[in-house]
């Protein structure tokens, strides 16, 4: 499954932002979709996922209450909004899917495409 990111851009602190992921000739409605995030000179950090069921797990504790993720199967696209965005937030943004099951979020990233910037300005 190949996944697009897109939706990136500049936000004052504060702000809110919201991100698309989408696949190519392909539906996701059978993948857990996760976000991870990775900004300059520091490690991959994994944000939120959703399962096929539409739950959410949240992989860091920093984007509780700020940040949530959806997804519509009509537009076959999975979204990432963020609120109440700091500046530690910047980073590239990428979706993945899950692996070694393909419908749960408690796993690995295994495939992802090109991220989206996102910087947030203080």
């Amino acid at each position: 499954v190949q996944l697009q990111a897109s939706g990136g851009g500049l936000v004052q602190s504060g702000g809110s932002l919201r991100l698309s992921c989408v696949a190519a000739g392909t539906t996701l409605d059978y993948h857990a979709i996760a976000w991870f995030r990775q900004a300059p000179g520091k490690e991959r950090e994994g944000v939120l996922c959703i399962n096929i069921d539409g739950e959410t797990t949240y992989y860091t504790d920093s984007v509780k209450g700020r940040f949530t993720i959806s997804r519509d199967k009509a537009k076959k696209t999975v979204y990432l909004q963020m609120y109440t965005m700091r500046p530690e937030d910047t980073a590239v943004y990428h979706c993945s899917t899950i692996t070694p099951v393909a419908d749960s979020c408690h796993g690995y990233f295994g495939s992802w495409g090109q991220g989206t910037l996102v910087t947030v300005s203080s």
